[in-house]
C-alpha cells in the first residue's frame, strides 16, 4: 500500500508540470544571435501585465546567457498564447471485491485528479528579419496555472516558465 501512495503521490507532482516542446531550424549558426527585439505588433493573447512580466522574464534570462535587447537586433521574439481548458476525467479506483459460494461482490470509489484544469499554451518563436522573416527556433510550453493568482506569484510562474523553456537554448547540435 505503501508503493501505492507514493506512485499517487508522484503522478500527481509530475502531471503539475511544465511540457516544453522544441523546434530549430538546423543549419542555423546560434552563435550570429546576441541582440534581440520583439515584434513591435506582437499580440500575445496574455493580458497587458502578463505580457509584461513574461517579457521581463525572458530579457532577464536571455541577459543571463550573454544576450542583450537592441533597436537593431539580430533576430525578433513572437509571443503567442492560448488557455485550454482542459477536462481531465482521471480518477484513482480503489476496490474490493470478493466472493464465496457463487456470489460476488464489491465496492469501488473513484477519486477525480485534476478535473477541469485551466491550462495555458504559449508559444516563443525567433525570427530572423533579414532573412525573410525565417523562424529559426521555436518553444511550445503547456503548463497549468491558477487564474486569481497574485502578481507575485504570476511573476514566479513566468520566471519558472521561461527557465524551463531555454533550458535547452541554444540546441546542441
Amino acid at each position: 500500500m505503501k508503493v501505492v501512495k507514493y506512485l499517487l503521490l508522484l503522478f500527481i507532482i509530475s502531471s503539475c508540470g511544465t511540457v516544453v516542446n522544441y523546434d530549430y531550424e538546423k543549419s542555423t549558426d546560434f552563435t550570429k544571435y546576441k541582440t534581440y527585439d520583439y515584434f513591435s505588433d506582437m499580440q500575445t493573447g496574455l493580458s497587458q501585465l502578463d505580457t509584461k512580466r513574461l517579457m521581463r522574464a525572458i530579457d532577464t534570462k536571455l541577459a543571463s546567457m550573454g544576450m542583450s535587447r537592441s533597436e537593431n537586433p539580430d533576430f525578433y521574439i513572437d509571443i503567442q498564447s492560448q488557455d485550454v481548458m482542459n477536462r481531465n476525467n482521471s480518477t484513482v479506483g480503489v476496490g474490493a471485491g470478493g466472493g464465496g459460494g457463487g456470489g460476488f461482490g464489491g465496492i469501488s470509489v473513484g477519486i477525480p485528479i485534476n478535473n477541469n484544469q485551466n491550462t495555458r499554451e504559449i508559444v516563443i518563436d525567433f525570427v530572423d528579419k533579414k532573412q525573410n522573416e525565417r523562424l529559426f527556433w521555436q518553444a511550445v510550453s503547456e503548463s497549468s496555472y491558477r487564474q486569481n493568482a497574485s502578481p507575485e506569484k504570476r511573476q514566479a510562474y513566468f520566471d519558472a516558465l521561461v527557465d524551463k523553456v531555454f533550458a535547452k537554448y541554444p540546441p546542441k547540435k
